[in-house]
Protein backbone atom coordinates (compact mmCIF):
# COMPACT_ATOMS: atom_id res chain seq x y z
CA UNK A 1 0.00 0.00 0.00
CA UNK A 2 1.29 3.38 -0.82
CA UNK A 3 0.17 6.33 -0.05
CA UNK A 4 1.55 10.57 -1.14
CA UNK A 5 0.65 12.75 1.83
CA UNK A 6 -0.23 16.35 1.43
CA UNK A 7 -0.41 18.93 3.54
CA UNK A 8 -2.73 21.74 2.16
CA UNK A 9 -4.68 24.74 2.79
CA UNK A 10 -7.72 23.36 0.69
CA UNK A 11 -8.55 20.33 -1.19
CA UNK A 12 -11.61 19.25 -3.47
CA UNK A 13 -12.59 16.83 -6.23
CA UNK A 14 -14.75 17.57 -8.98
CA UNK A 15 -16.50 14.98 -10.89
CA UNK A 16 -18.50 15.13 -14.10
CA UNK A 17 -18.34 19.32 -13.07
CA UNK A 18 -20.16 18.87 -10.13
CA UNK A 19 -18.28 19.02 -6.60
CA UNK A 20 -18.18 15.95 -5.00
CA UNK A 21 -16.00 16.40 -1.47
CA UNK A 22 -13.81 19.47 -0.07
CA UNK A 23 -11.52 20.53 3.26
CA UNK A 24 -9.59 23.36 4.49
CA UNK A 25 -6.73 22.71 6.05
CA UNK A 26 -5.56 19.01 6.72
CA UNK A 27 -4.41 16.51 4.30
CA UNK A 28 -4.89 15.09 0.92
CA UNK A 29 -4.00 11.29 0.87
CA UNK A 30 -3.75 9.80 -2.70
CA UNK A 31 -3.90 6.23 -1.81
CA UNK A 32 -2.92 2.89 -4.14
CA UNK A 33 -3.54 -0.40 -3.15
CA UNK A 34 -1.53 -3.39 -4.23
CA UNK A 35 -2.59 -7.27 -4.46
CA UNK A 36 -0.48 -8.52 -1.94
CA UNK A 37 -1.48 -5.82 0.94
CA UNK A 38 -3.17 -6.59 4.13
CA UNK A 39 -5.35 -5.39 6.91
CA UNK A 40 -2.49 -4.95 8.97
CA UNK A 41 -0.71 -2.45 6.39
CA UNK A 42 -3.42 -0.89 6.00
CA UNK A 43 -3.67 -0.31 10.65
CA UNK A 44 -0.37 0.65 9.83
CA UNK A 45 -0.73 3.32 7.24
CA UNK A 46 -3.28 5.09 8.81
CA UNK A 47 -1.62 5.53 11.63
CA UNK A 48 1.61 6.40 10.25
CA UNK A 49 -0.85 9.16 7.86
CA UNK A 50 -2.36 10.52 10.74
CA UNK A 51 0.21 11.58 13.43
CA UNK A 52 2.87 12.33 10.38
CA UNK A 53 4.37 15.21 12.26
CA UNK A 54 3.90 17.72 9.58
CA UNK A 55 2.32 20.82 10.65
CA UNK A 56 4.23 23.83 12.23
CA UNK A 57 3.90 24.56 15.88
CA UNK A 58 4.34 27.90 17.54
CA UNK A 59 8.15 28.06 16.57
CA UNK A 60 7.47 27.46 13.08
CA UNK A 61 8.90 23.95 13.34
CA UNK A 62 6.68 21.26 11.99
CA UNK A 63 6.17 19.33 14.90
CA UNK A 64 2.24 18.52 15.05
CA UNK A 65 0.19 16.11 13.53
CA UNK A 66 -3.22 16.30 11.77
CA UNK A 67 -4.87 15.54 15.50
CA UNK A 68 -2.88 17.95 17.26
CA UNK A 69 -3.97 20.79 14.73
CA UNK A 70 -7.67 19.43 14.60
CA UNK A 71 -7.19 19.43 10.43
CA UNK A 72 -9.70 17.95 7.91
CA UNK A 73 -8.50 15.05 5.50
CA UNK A 74 -9.71 14.11 2.02
CA UNK A 75 -8.53 10.04 0.71
CA UNK A 76 -8.67 9.76 -2.76
CA UNK A 77 -7.88 6.10 -4.53
CA UNK A 78 -5.22 6.75 -7.03
CA UNK A 79 -4.29 2.80 -8.08
CA UNK A 80 -1.24 5.02 -10.66
CA UNK A 81 0.78 5.15 -7.62
CA UNK A 82 1.82 2.06 -7.82
CA UNK A 83 3.04 2.36 -11.88
CA UNK A 84 6.12 0.67 -12.65
CA UNK A 85 8.34 2.52 -14.74
CA UNK A 86 11.20 -0.31 -15.34
CA UNK A 87 11.03 -1.13 -18.79
CA UNK A 88 10.02 1.28 -21.47
CA UNK A 89 8.13 4.41 -21.18
CA UNK A 90 4.62 3.20 -20.90
CA UNK A 91 3.89 2.19 -17.29
CA UNK A 92 2.56 -1.20 -15.96
CA UNK A 93 -0.36 -1.08 -13.50
CA UNK A 94 0.58 -4.86 -13.02
CA UNK A 95 1.06 -4.45 -9.61
CA UNK A 96 -2.11 -2.71 -8.09
CA UNK A 97 -5.06 -4.40 -7.01
CA UNK A 98 -8.78 -5.41 -9.27
CA UNK A 99 -11.47 -3.97 -7.67
CA UNK A 100 -12.69 -6.24 -6.14
CA UNK A 101 -9.56 -5.91 -3.53
CA UNK A 102 -8.99 -2.44 -4.10
CA UNK A 103 -12.63 -0.74 -3.32
CA UNK A 104 -12.75 -2.98 0.00
CA UNK A 105 -9.67 -2.05 0.93
CA UNK A 106 -10.03 1.77 0.06
CA UNK A 107 -13.51 2.58 1.97
CA UNK A 108 -11.81 0.49 5.19
CA UNK A 109 -8.46 3.08 5.13
CA UNK A 110 -11.66 5.76 4.89
CA UNK A 111 -13.37 4.36 7.60
CA UNK A 112 -10.28 3.80 9.50
CA UNK A 113 -8.76 6.85 9.18
CA UNK A 114 -12.28 8.87 10.26
CA UNK A 115 -12.12 6.50 13.35
CA UNK A 116 -8.45 7.62 13.84
CA UNK A 117 -8.81 11.15 13.86
CA UNK A 118 -12.77 10.94 15.00
CA UNK A 119 -13.66 13.20 12.74
CA UNK A 120 -15.66 12.45 8.75
CA UNK A 121 -13.37 12.05 5.92
CA UNK A 122 -13.71 14.00 2.44
CA UNK A 123 -13.43 10.72 -0.44
CA UNK A 124 -13.44 11.03 -4.45
CA UNK A 125 -15.05 8.11 -5.66
CA UNK A 126 -13.53 4.54 -6.89
CA UNK A 127 -12.36 4.66 -10.61
CA UNK A 128 -14.05 7.66 -11.48
CA UNK A 129 -12.82 10.22 -13.59
CA UNK A 130 -11.86 12.81 -10.95
CA UNK A 131 -10.19 16.45 -11.23
CA UNK A 132 -8.59 16.70 -7.96
CA UNK A 133 -6.98 20.47 -7.10
CA UNK A 134 -5.23 21.79 -4.14
CA UNK A 135 -3.13 24.20 -2.77
CA UNK A 136 -0.32 22.75 -1.06
CA UNK A 137 0.58 24.20 1.96
CA UNK A 138 4.53 24.40 2.09
CA UNK A 139 5.10 22.58 -0.09
CA UNK A 140 4.57 19.66 1.92
CA UNK A 141 4.57 16.38 0.04
CA UNK A 142 5.23 13.05 1.96
CA UNK A 143 5.81 9.29 0.13
CA UNK A 144 5.00 6.54 2.53
CA UNK A 145 4.90 2.84 0.99
CA UNK A 146 3.87 -0.36 3.56
CA UNK A 147 6.91 -2.16 2.03
CA UNK A 148 9.45 0.00 3.69
CA UNK A 149 7.99 0.45 7.18
CA UNK A 150 10.94 -1.71 8.82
Amino acid sequence: MRVVVQRVKRASVTIGGTLHSSIGKGLLILLGVEDCDEQSDLEWLVKKSANLRIFDDENGVMNRSLLDVGGEAMVVSQFTLLASTKKGNRPSYIRAAGHEKAVPMYEAFCRHFSEEISRPVATGVFGADMQVELVNDGPVTICIDTKNKE
